[in-house]
């Protein structure tokens, strides 16, 4: 069977090295099964070649434990990525993002990820979506999400970083991920992107996850704060389509951290 080969030829210098470690750095553990890499070059990405089959419910309990080993095996640092550069979006119009390691969550949330893309797409958002985003921003960087729940603070998770269903293939051998966007984050990341779009089986996947590692009552409404910068994203990419669930999201943010305290 022959490979699978992605082609750069309109994406930044970096691009194909970003994903080809990340993919690498995600298989490390071998936790989860992860599109192995068989080559790179400058533009071209050659990957093994993967057959979809339809999904069950049995693979998607397996992908959640395997995410949430994945998470477990950890990450240098929040911000840390397996490459010098690091890109988000997909591979028609990806843009790049902050490879810088951080302290604490806060910082690298919403200092080095979320603010600098906000301040991208000022003008989508408008004047009064904008402050609120920034509102939203503001609570995350004060550290109200740190944990979950509110209840202590996240170590670094190894995560995919653009975990939405288009991301997973699902294969004879089980729930594959693919185009990653790698790097230390917070637990929730992955599950916050496959929730934001919808993912077959999610409430299986969900399940698998918990039995693996479970997390404290309510962290789903903590979801938010970790689409915004999908979203922000999105809106960037795609547009004004983006933005009224976007300035939503950000207000759930707002209300959640008032429920958590902050």
């Amino acid at each position: 069977m022959s490979d699978f080969v992605k082609n750069a030829d309109n994406a930044p210098g970096g691009y194909v090295a970003a994903e080809a470690a990340g993919l690498r750095w995600l298989a490390e553990p071998q936790v989860v099964p992860v599109v192995e890499v068989i080559a790179e070059e400058k533009k071209e990405l050659r990957l093994a070649r993967l057959e979809s089959v339809e999904p069950t419910a049995g693979a998607a309990r397996e992908l959640g434990r395997g995410l949430a080993r994945l998470h477990d095996a950890g990450a240098p640092s929040f911000g840390w990525t397996p490459a010098d550069d690091a890109f988000f979006g997909p591979l028609e119009s990806p843009f790049a993002v902050t490879a810088a390691p951080s302290t604490d969550f806060a910082g690298y949330w919403a200092d080095d990820r979320l603010r600098p893309l906000a301040d991208t797409v000022t003008r989508t958002l408008g004047a009064d979506g904008h402050d609120t985003v920034d509102e939203a921003i503001d609570i995350i960087a004060d550290g109200a999400f740190d944990g979950v729940s509110g209840e202590g603070e996240e170590e670094p998770a190894r995560v995919h970083g653009d975990l939405w269903s288009g991301n997973v293939l699902w294969t004879a051998d089980g729930a594959t991920l693919i185009d990653p966007a790698a790097h230390g984050g917070h637990r929730l990341e992955d599950l916050a992107m496959l929730s934001l779009f919808g993912a077959p089986f999610l409430d299986e996947i969900l399940e698998g996850y918990e039995a693996e590692h479970p997390l404290p009552e309510g962290w789903e409404q903590d979801l938010p704060a970790h689409q915004l910068f999908g979203l922000l994203g999105h809106v960037r990419v795609f547009g004004e389509a983006y933005v009224d669930q976007t300035i939503a999201t950000a207000r759930a943010i707002i209300t959640r951290a008032d429920e958590l305290g902050f």
